[in-house]
C-alpha cells in the first residue's frame, strides 16, 4: 500500500471491501472511502441498501457508481463469502483493504433468556463471518503483486466492559479481539496488517433509542450521547492510509461522555 498516492492516481490502485455496508458504520465507511479515492466492493445482505449507499455516495461525487460494485453477501456461508472475493477481484483486481464490519447487535436479552438459536446466530455472523472474510483476504492479499494489505475488524467496547444482558454479543466480540491478535501474527510473513477498532455509540439506526435511555449496570435507565458516525467512518480511512509498516493494532472512537471509563 506504501503512503498514500497523490489525488491523480489514487482512484486507481486502492480497493476496499467493506461488509454489512448496507447501513450505518458501514455505509458511512464506503462514503468516506469512495470520497477518499478508493474503489469499494460493497457487500451485505440485501441488494437494495446496497445499491442506496451508492446512492449516497453518487450524491458527493457522480463518479463513485463506476469505483463500485454492490454483492449480495451472507457472510456465514462459505461459498458466499467466496464469491464475493472473486466478484471483487474480477472487477478491480486486488485487495488492499478488508473492513470486517458485518455483525449482529446486542439483543438485550439477560443469559437465561437466551436461546441456543439467538446465540447460534450471534456467534455464526459475528465471529464465524469475521473468520471466514479473513481467511478469503488472506488468500486474496498473500498471492496478489505486490503482496499483501490490511484487514479492520469491527470490535466493541463490550469486549472490554460489557452492558448488562449482552454475554452472546460480548462473548462474541471477545472471540473477535482475540482473532484479531492471532491474525496479526499470522499475517506479518505475508506483509498483511491486521487490526481492529472498538467504536462507543456511533449515531446510526442501531443506537436511536440511546437518547431516551439505556440500561445500565445498576438497572436503571439513563440517556446516553453518541457521536456523529463520519467519525467513525473517518477512523477506518485513517487506519486504512497507514503505509503496512505500520499498524494501528487496536483503536477506541467513542463519544466522549458515555459510560465506559468508570462503568460498572
Amino acid at each position: 500500500m506504501g503512503d498514500k498516492p497523490d489525488s491523480s492516481d489514487i482512484a486507481h490502485n486502492r480497493v476496499a471491501i467493506v461488509t454489512g455496508a448496507g447501513s450505518g458504520i458501514g455505509r458511512a465507511t464506503v462514503c468516506a472511502l469512495l470520497a477518499d479515492g478508493w474503489r469499494v466492493a460493497l457487500a451485505g445482505r440485501h441488494l437494495e441498501t446496497l445499491e442506496a449507499t451508492i446512492g449516497d455516495s453518487n450524491r458527493l461525487s457522480s463518479d463513485h457508481s463506476i469505483r463500485t460494485i454492490a454483492i449480495p453477501t451472507d457472510v456465514t456461508q462459505p461459498s458466499s463469502v467466496n464469491q464475493l472475493f472473486a466478484a471483487a477481484q474480477r472487477a478491480f483486481g486486488r485487495l488492499d483493504m478488508l473492513f470486517n464490519n458485518a455483525g449482529l447487535g446486542v439483543a438485550g436479552r439477560s443469559v437465561e433468556e437466551l436461546t441456543y438459536e439467538h446465540w447460534k446466530q450471534m456467534l455464526d455472523v459475528n465471529v464465524t463471518g469475521t473468520f471466514l472474510c479473513t481467511q478469503a483476504a488472506f488468500r486474496q492479499m498473500s498471492t496478489q503483486t505486490p503482496r499483501g494489505g490490511r484487514i479492520i475488524n469491527s470490535g466493541s467496547l463490550s469486549a472490554h466492559v460489557p452492558r448488562l444482558h449482552s454475554a452472546d454479543y460480548t462473548a462474541s466480540k471477545h472471540a473477535v479481539s482475540g482473532l484479531t491478535k492471532a491474525c496479526a501474527l499470522d499475517g506479518r510473513k505475508y506483509d498483511i496488517a491486521v487490526c481492529q477498532v472498538d467504536f462507543g455509540n456511533a449515531k446510526t439506526d442501531m443506537v436511536s433509542g440511546m437518547g431516551t435511555g439505556v440500561l445500565q449496570a445498576n438497572g436503571e435507565r439513563i440517556p446516553e450521547p453518541t457521536m456523529d458516525v463520519a467519525h467513525a467512518a473517518n477512523a477506518i480511512v485513517y487506519m486504512a492510509n497507514l503505509p503496512l509498516e505500520a499498524n494501528v493494532q487496536y483503536m477506541t472512537v467513542m463519544a466522549t461522555n458515555m459510560p465506559f471509563v468508570g462503568r460498572g
